[in-house]
């Protein structure tokens, strides 16, 4: 007896709810506007023994 009546409340749900999605395509095209700003900063520092040893052979490189 319950069975019945749980179908008949869960299609009386299901029918109720059925109409209330509703997808649609967007009427103007979508835009995805990235403003980056990419900034690269390198930093180095040279150990005083690699320092003279580049002033000494400026053509080591």
């Amino acid at each position: 007896m319950r069975l019945p009546i749980l179908t008949a409340m869960t299609t009386a749900l299901v029918a109720a709810t059925a109409g209330c999605v509703n997808i649609s395509a967007p009427d103007k095209p979508i835009q995805i506007n990235l403003n980056i700003n990419v900034t690269q900063e390198v930093v180095y520092r040279l150990d005083n023994e690699a320092k003279t040893l580049i002033q000494q052979n400026p053509g080591i490189f």
